[in-house]
């Protein structure tokens, strides 16, 4: 299939380089001139703008926006609507709020636009190890953009097979890769909000728990307490069958092994807004999220008094996102 895509930072440019490398073509276009051209040594086509980008695509067109949410998505999907004809398509795949999918896809639909959401991690490993998606919109419309989906999920012998389960049970519309149709306009975005929430609060127990590793030495307590732990190989143990395995905990060792000390990281810890709205839902739903909340107001304390469990928690968001410190809060 041929793509377009707008926005090529940490995640976009790679999603266009995995789709080349399964046989797809892609026109593309960025503010920045030195990431469009380092596309277009890749194999893609460069776009001087918006409306170049459309004339290299052929109808009915299918446009990825791979920007920043809030109002650079706002705006480019709002220039968008007014240059793409009835039957093409507009994929958002940034950290939207999922509201703003259901207030989009309504209005895009009287120009005869489709409008489909997708929540989308893997962050800056996503070229090598692929892709998740939390998929939202007409069925028929996701069902026609599955040869890009399925470029970009995780390849089957990525994916270990969930114990106890058998799939001869003929339940053939269970996921079986990293990509799922949620549910209509909205629901890609929902989803990935509740990933998002519980990424927090996963990420906040690692930071804890390390945290109160580092400071077992501590002189408050006495001779006979004190453990003059080794992170990095608690780290390393942990990685190897433990039942706290994963993804994140790997990033965590391989910073430890860079520096135990992590002193490249002050424990600023930002947050990008779904932790909030994830909160926001539970309130809507009086679901009780105390973790998830816990995790939140965490990293708002992290601005103001940083532990060794923030600067964990920083090295964890750069491993995975490359999400750095803003220096001067340090």
């Amino acid at each position: 299939m041929q793509i377009g895509m707008i926005g090529l930072g940490r995640m976009g440019g790679n999603i266009v380089r995995r789709l080349m490398r399964n046989g797809h073509t892609a026109a593309v276009y960025d503010r920045d001139e030195r990431a469009v051209s380092a596309l277009v040594t890749d194999g893609a086509v460069g776009a001087a703008d918006i409306e170049d980008l459309l004339r290299k695509l052929t109808p009915p067109r299918v446009v990825w926006v791979m920007l920043p949410a809030g109002p650079i998505t706002e705006g480019t999907i709002e220039t968008l609507s007014g240059l793409l004809s009835a039957g093409d398509i507009i994929i958002d795949g940034g950290n939207t709020f999922w509201k703003d999918d259901i207030r989009r896809a309504r209005w895009l639909k009287q120009r005869g636009v489709h409008y489909v959401d997708v929540g989308t991690s893997g962050g800056v490993w996503g070229l090598e190890r692929g892709y998740c998606m939390m998929i939202g919109g007409e069925k028929e419309i996701v069902k026609r953009l599955d040869p890009i989906f399925s470029a970009l999920a995780p390849g089957e012998g990525d994916i270990s097979p969930t114990p106890g389960r058998d799939d001869r049970d003929g339940r053939d519309s269970r996921p079986t890769r990293g990509y799922l149709h949620a549910g209509p306009s909205g629901a890609g975005h929902f989803v990935k909000m509740i990933h998002n929430g519980i990424e927090y609060g996963l990420m906040q127990a690692y930071a804890e728990g390390f945290d109160i590793l580092k400071n077992a030495n501590s002189e408050a307590l006495p001779k006979e307490e004190r453990y003059n732990f080794d992170l990095t190989d608690i780290a390393e143990t942990w990685r190897r069958g433990s039942v706290i395995t994963s993804w994140l905990l790997d990033l965590t060792t391989a910073a430890l092994t860079r520096d135990p000390q992590l002193g490249d990281y002050t424990g600023y810890v930002e947050d990008s807004g779904e932790g909030r709205w994830t909160i926001m839902a539970a309130i809507d739903e009086a679901v009780p999220a105390d973790v998830l909340s816990a995790a939140l107001y965490a990293r708002f304390r992290s601005r103001r008094d940083h532990t060794f469990g923030e600067k964990i928690l920083s090295a964890m968001r750069q491993g995975f996102g490359g999400h750095v410190e803003p220096k001067d809060r340090a």
